[in-house]
């Protein structure tokens, strides 16, 4: 059971805005729209706030609350028409129609709440990456093997550094096109592939192993040598 602050002008709060809510047994507490409607909940798992009739106001609050100041996951409550609108740079955690039913809402929440840990516990990415022979500088957004530095576009760059940060993860195209390309990105899965088979070609024959395909899931960074990648 989870502490919610619902925001919004809604008569009736919970039961207009999304009425499965009220199925679900967690406590809701129901505000006007303002980021000082937090304050009197610090501890809430999270922020429903209603943008079905105020898309722009949504969206600016929405900025405010993903800010410095730390405040919970914000669940926009959308109609229909508002998906065409929405992006990943409002700083929503997730969507929901108002017509989503108990289980979907259940679900949204609990995977944010998992998000949410799981954002607490990571470790920052170091600005230096040494990985056998290649050494990458994120600060730089440069990569050297061996001493030889790769000419790499902006997304070939940040595709290796994801790889080589997650050495041995089995990463599927749709996570790398969610973790790199982000949300916002409409492309196919293919995207992936061509990048991968351009690092290879400029990481050299004697390196391209670094970067292993895992049969009809995706890609992982294997420090390995050659024939062991291989079997």
């Amino acid at each position: 059971m989870s502490e919610l602050v619902l925001l919004t002008n809604e008569p009736g709060g919970t039961t207009k805005v999304l009425p499965s809510l009220t199925l679900l047994g967690h406590h809701v507490h129901v505000a006007a729209p303002s980021a000082s409607a937090l304050v009197e909940h610090e501890h809430a798992t999270a922020v429903v706030l209603d943008a079905r009739h105020d898309l722009v106001g949504a969206r600016s609050l929405c900025k405010i609350l993903a800010g410095p100041v730390q405040s919970p996951p914000v669940l926009l409550v959308l109609a229909e028409g508002g998906f065409t609108a929405v992006s990943r740079s409002w700083g929503a955690a997730d969507v929901i129609l108002t017509s989503a039913g108990p289980a979907e809402v259940e679900a949204r929440l609990r995977m944010m709440a998992e998000s949410t840990r799981e954002e607490a516990i990571t470790v920052p990415a170091p600005d230096r990456l040494e990985a056998g022979d290649l050494v990458i500088d994120a600060q730089a957004y440069t990569a050297r093997v061996r001493g030889r530095v790769l000419d790499l576009t902006y997304k070939e760059f940040e595709l290796l550094k994801h790889l080589a940060t997650n050495p041995g993860r089995v990463l599927s195209r749709a996570q790398l096109l969610q973790e790199v390309w982000g949300y916002d990105y409409f492309g196919g899965t293919r995207t992936v592939d061509v990048h991968v088979r351009r690092l290879r070609a400029k990481l050299g024959t004697e390196h391209d192993h670094l970067i292993g395909t895992v049969r009809n899931v995706g890609y992982r960074f294997d420090l390995r040598s050659r024939e062991a990648a291989s079997s």
